[in-house]
């Protein structure tokens, strides 16, 4: 329901408006290429007092990209509706950046189960998988719609969703009491952008953790659909954004876009909120929102 109604709508939506506010959104995603140190052992490796780990490796359907997948549960006795669980994007390098400090303090509320979805690799980031797997289809088809400025391969969200909701997903959740009405899905940057595609897209997941989506970089078409598709359907939309200091102008119009939009989706009943974090750059926003997301859908109510 939700894919038919936003692609009938999407190529109405890139006005002359939206073609100016590329330029500030790319303005306050702008971010330095990432630390590609290889990883060490995480905390899967070395073993949790709180929770559990087990792992599961995936494979596209073209077999050109290879997944291994997390599913962290707590060491309690589940509620009676189940855990909340929360899928999370980039799961090397969220892997690497979980602590058992961290888990403890989610075992002390309504601990969330962990589906923490990476890449069969050492690195961080899969640079050329999660480019493609994470961000939306175009309504353009020239070469600058289908390829980055480094040549990887984009708009592949809707096939990654796809093995998501029907393969991953099933497989990590079975046998682990999971509650369907507070599943999430957590994403930064690219990882944001899916987020946005799959709440415009799907209603596999009813809490959306979006944070420093890369709008400026040819997907401000997502914020317009924000606007025009909003319902009251009980999802909810977490738009996580940092801003560096000083903020300049074209920060300021870019974060206003934000929300505008967020309120725009609260006029027609949508439960969305914007959360801003003065000073921190779109790097910084990576541990930052991922912490806030763990820490809200442990404690959300349905």
């Amino acid at each position: 329901m939700y894919n038919r109604v936003f692609r009938r709508q999407r190529r109405r939506l890139v006005s002359a408006g939206s073609v100016m506010l590329l330029a500030a959104l790319y303005a306050v995603n702008g971010y330095a290429r990432p630390d590609m140190t290889p990883l060490g052992a995480n905390i899967a490796d070395k073993g949790s007092a709180f929770y559990h780990f087990t792992t599961r490796n995936f494979t596209s359907a073209d077999g050109k990209r290879r997944y291994r997948v997390w599913t962290a549960v707590p060491d309690k006795t589940p509620p009676a509706n189940g855990f909340p669980v929360l899928y999370m994007l980039d799961g090397n390098a969220v892997m690497d950046r979980l602590s058992d400090t961290l888990l403890q303090a989610l075992s002390r509320r309504d601990p969330p189960v962990l589906i923490v979805v990476g890449y069969q690799t050492r690195l961080p980031f899969d640079l050329a998988a999660r480019t493609y797997d994470y961000t939306p289809g175009q309504s353009q088809n020239d070469v600058s719609q289908v390829r980055d400025k480094f040549g990887r391969m984009k708009g592949g969200s809707a096939v990654f969703r796809h093995l998501l909701e029907t393969t991953i997903g099933p497989q990590a959740e079975q046998g682990v009491k999971t509650d369907p009405a507070r599943r999430g899905l957590w994403g930064h940057s690219y990882g944001g952008l899916f987020v946005l595609d799959a709440y415009l897209s799907s209603g596999f997941f009813t809490r959306y953790y979006s944070a420093s989506p890369s709008l400026g970089q040819g997907y401000a078409f997502l914020l317009a659909g924000l606007k025009a598709n909003a319902q009251a359907d009980g999802r909810r939309l977490y738009l996580m954004e940092g801003s560096d200091s000083p903020v300049n102008q074209r920060q300021m119009q870019a974060l206003a876009a934000l929300r505008e939009a967020v309120n725009a989706m609260r006029e027609k009943g949508a439960l969305a909120d914007y959360q801003l974090w003065p000073g921190l750059s779109h790097g910084q926003m990576f541990n930052t929102s991922f912490h806030s997301a763990l820490q809200q859908i442990s404690q959300d109510e349905k």
